[in-house]
């Protein structure tokens, strides 16, 4: 006889990792790997010192980057100040 399990769903909240949500994850995790790459490239060609600082500089900016843009919240979207005035050609105008 085959037991039922209750299945958690998440209710419906992006997914949480260390402080990041939902798609600043994958941002996160990208300049992680990026600064790994220009890090490890820069060691080989140029200087070790250099490369050090590549890597620390890469991945600390980009997770503070995306730590920045998620407060702006999971969907970009543009806040227009002022009136707009769509005149009969398309155009727009803003005071």
């Amino acid at each position: 006889m085959a037991r039922k399990y209750p299945v958690y769903k998440g209710l419906q909240k992006p997914l949480i990792f260390k402080g990041f949500k939902g798609k600043f994850i994958y941002w996160g995790l990208g300049f992680l790997l990026a600064g790994l790459v220009l890090g490890a490239l820069t060691m080989s060609l140029i200087n070790m010192w250099l490369g050090a600082l590549v890597l620390i500089g890469c991945i600390v900016g980009g997770l503070l980057f995306t730590a920045g843009k998620q407060k702006g919240g999971l969907h970009a979207k543009s806040r227009l100040t002022g009136i707009n005035i769509i005149n009969h050609y398309g155009r727009k105008n803003t005071l």
